[in-house]
Formats: C-alpha cells, sequence, structure tokens
C-alpha cells in the first residue's frame, strides 16, 4: 500500500511521533493507549478548519465586548476568512480540495436562505456582511463539515470495500439537497433517502490508519458518528447564539435529536463532493482480505 501523500506542514513534529512509537511497543497497553491518542489527534488535526470556527463562536460569545466597531457575525465572517486563507497559506488544504468545498459553501449557502425565509432557524444579531437574513459567516459552517471530510479523508489514508458506483452517490446526493427545499411542500421522503443510503452502503467498508496497523470500520457506522459529532457542535454553537432554532429564541436548549438525521444527509453530499476530489480507491491490504472479502473489478476511480 502508497504511503499516503502529506503536505508540508503535516510532517512537522513526526520524528517525534516516532521515538514516542518506539516507546510504545514496549508494552500491549501502551500500544493500543498510543493508537488511541494518534487516532484522536488526527481527528483533531482534520477537523481544524471547524474546530477554529467552533473556537470563534466561543470566544466572542464569551467576551465579545459591547459598543464594538463591528458587529460580532462581521467579525466572525472576517475571522473565517482568515482562517482559509491561512489554511491555503499554510497548504494544510490542496487547491483542489478548496475548490470543492467552496461548492459546498455555495450549495450550504444557497439553503440557509431558502431556511431562514421558511422560519426553520434564525440569525438573531445584527450584521452588515449578509445576504438577506443570512450573515456571509453561515455558509463557512458547512465549508467546515467538507475541509473536515476532504483532510480526514487524506490524513488517515482511507479506502474503501464495497464503494457503490460513484453516479448513484450523485443521485442519493441530489436527491437529499431537492428533498432539503421540496418537503416544505411535497411529503418529506428522508425516510426513503435513508434507506436509499443505507442500500447503496450498508455493505461497504471504510479502511484508516490511525497509528500504523490498518483499521476498519462500516460505512453507516462512520456516517452516523460524524454525524453525532457535529449535532455535538452545533448545541455548542447555537449555545453560543450564532443562530437560534425556533424555542431557542428566549433561552438556550439542547438542539433536536431530530436535526442528527438532516446531518447525517447533508454530510453525505459533503462526502460524494470531496468524492471528485479524492476519488474513492479500494483497500488491498491483508485486514480486507482477512474478512474473506473477493475481489472485485474496478475502474480508474478506483469505485466499482
Amino acid at each position: 500500500m502508497t504511503e499516503p501523500r502529506r503536505l508540508p506542514l503535516e510532517l512537522w513534529g513526526r520524528h517525534w511521533l516516532e521515538r514516542l512509537q518506539v516507546w510504545s511497543d514496549r508494552r500491549a497497553w501502551s500500544r493500543y493507549g498510543f493508537e488511541f491518542l494518534m487516532f484522536g489527534l488526527k481527528q483533531g488535526w482534520a477537523c481544524l478548519f471547524g474546530g477554529a470556527m467552533l473556537a470563534l463562536l466561543i470566544a466572542t460569545k464569551l467576551w465579545w465586548p459591547e459598543g464594538a466597531p463591528i458587529a460580532r457575525y462581521d467579525f466572525l465572517v472576517l475571522g473565517a476568512v482568515v482562517i482559509q486563507a491561512a489554511m491555503l497559506t499554510l497548504k494544510l488544504e490542496s487547491w483542489e480540495e478548496a475548490r470543492v468545498i467552496l461548492v459546498f459553501h455555495v450549495v450550504g449557502t444557497i439553503m440557509e436562505l431558502f431556511k431562514t425565509a421558511a422560519g426553520s432557524w434564525i440569525y438573531p444579531e445584527p450584521s452588515l456582511l449578509r445576504i438577506g437574513d443570512v450573515p456571509l459567516f453561515s455558509g463557512f459552517m458547512y465549508a467546515a463539515v467538507g475541509s473536515y471530510i476532504a483532510r480526514v479523508w487524506r490524513i488517515f489514508d482511507i479506502r474503501f470495500r464495497h464503494y457503490p458506483p460513484l453516479w448513484t452517490t450523485w443521485v442519493l446526493a441530489a436527491a437529499i439537497y431537492v428533498n432539503f427545499f421540496a418537503h416544505h411542500w411535497l411529503p418529506d421522503v428522508r425516510l426513503g433517502l435513508f434507506a436509499l443510503t443505507a442500500v447503496l452502503f450498508g455493505q461497504g467498508w471504510f479502511y484508516f490508519t490511525p497509528d500504523r496497523r490498518r483499521r476498519s470500520m462500516p460505512f453507516l457506522v462512520g456516517f452516523l458518528l460524524v454525524a453525532l459529532f457535529i449535532w455535538f457542535a452545533e448545541n455548542l454553537g447555537t449555545w453560543a447564539q450564532a443562530w437560534a432554532y425556533p424555542g431557542q429564541e428566549d433561552g438556550w436548549e439542547p438542539v433536536s435529536l431530530a436535526k442528527l438525521g438532516s446531518w447525517f444527509l447533508l454530510m453525505m453530499i459533503s462526502v460524494v463532493l470531496v468524492s471528485l476530489v479524492h476519488r474513492p480507491e479500494v483497500e488491498t491490504s491483508e485486514l480486507s482480505s482477512s474478512r474473506g472479502e473477493r475481489s472485485e473489478t474496478t475502474g480508474p476511480s478506483g469505485a466499482r
């Protein structure tokens, strides 16, 4: 298996990690403990954009001064632009990844314009940098999800078994996006979309490298865990009054678990968009072979 591609700043500190790996080999508990530590560190590194944005939301909620020369929401827009520029300047994201993330940014902003007009949620604070009722920093929250998917794909050297045909995933993503709008007038078909996702990805596994050994996880379990993590982040975001759902205007309360399903489906759109840059490649390690999975014919993209 080829070595995963690393961008320049991601090579920093590798020498010390290798020394820690030597130490961790002394005992079984330290090997597994170090692997778990590396998994957490890599996850944190992958969600750098989202983590920085969330830190900005919380910091400005706690310490934003009254009478500041610019609105808090406008400061968040400028902060998001600085974070994105730094990610590209320091080569933490490639330009190819950034272009796909920009598409998700635009897709998310269009949905924000519609959803705020429909009363699904509001942005309670004033600002100048906005389109209609939507402050421009909101699009960067969607970009943060796209950034995470792109970076975790590369950082963990993710590869797949039984990835569905690419065209079927495009149809799924389009249907999910249309339903976010259409369910306001037509029956909500999200249960059917969950079922279609299960049909397409239910037999699939993805393989990743937290430390040195390849590990695996079913597609749907991985997707659900990421959606759950986003739901937790959304609770922090609404607590920080970045936006508010109906019922939260007069005081914060936890975001409904129903939003977990929405994030699961929205994340599928992000996965499909990122697959345009990181084409799904088939896992060929001994780990996948040990599961008794037969080899499959792949096209140039690595998907069936």
